[in-house]
């Protein structure tokens, strides 16, 4: 069967993936909201990518270690239960949450992690951007540097969390953590890489690109019900 077969409708058209753009928020109720939205839906719900800027916050994965936490400062630290180590969100950066039903898209979970990488490595092509991987680190880089920043979670067969992908925010705070455990690991963003700093001008072609990667047809969807499954 093709990979993308069970991501298509009985006419061969792909489904819907239902587009949210959350805007600013504080990190902990869209991360609790995403846990109910995993829990609550069925074989039949659509599935789902939420876009977020978040308040300056750094998220620790669930078997992360504090070691790599060396000072925040006053930005809290939030243990979560996605995988990876810690990482760092704030205004400037765009989070994307795709939550897929692996079973009905024909995906495992590192063909998934291959997909959203390839998405951003795509969408920083636009911009005449190398993006490239990294064996052993997942996320994307630019010359070495980390620009995209990957940690999932998958339950009941659905994937939650997600990528966050570096465009005009301030990097300051990244020297207050080894990023995703690694020591002297260099973080970047699209602004000094001759990109826009504003996540407003990149969404489209990356939620474009990630619907071509899942093949899932992105539509919007309004950001009032992010709560309803």
């Amino acid at each position: 069967m093709d990979d993308l077969a069970a991501a298509r409708d009985l006419r061969g058209a792909p489904l819907p993936l239902r587009v949210r753009d959350l805007g600013r928020r504080a990190y902990e109720p869209v991360w609790h909201a995403m846990q109910a939205f995993t829990d609550a839906r069925g074989p039949q719900t659509d599935d789902e990518l939420w876009l977020v800027e978040h308040d300056p916050v750094f998220t620790q994965g669930q078997a992360g270690k504090a070691e790599h936490v060396l000072f925040p400062g006053d930005i809290p630290v939030v243990q979560v239960d996605r995988g990876g180590q810690v990482t760092y969100h704030g205004p400037g950066q765009i989070v994307a949450y795709p939550m897929i039903d692996l079973r009905r898209a024909g995906l495992g979970v590192r063909e998934l992690v291959d997909r959203i990488e390839q998405a951003v490595i795509d969408t920083l092509a636009h911009w005449n951007i190398a993006g490239a991987r990294r064996e052993g680190a997942p996320g994307v880089y630019v010359a070495g540097e980390k620009i995209m920043a990957l940690g999932l979670r998958v339950r009941r067969g659905c994937s939650f969390h997600g990528l966050a992908f570096n465009i005009g925010l301030d990097l300051a705070p990244y020297a207050g953590i080894n990023p995703c455990g690694f020591q002297g690991l260099k973080v970047t963003r699209m602004l000094d890489l001759g990109g826009p700093g504003d996540p407003a001008a990149v969404k489209p072609l990356l939620v474009r690109e990630l619907g071509r990667q899942l093949g899932l047809d992105p539509r919007p969807a309004p950001p009032e019900s992010f709560l309803q499954p």
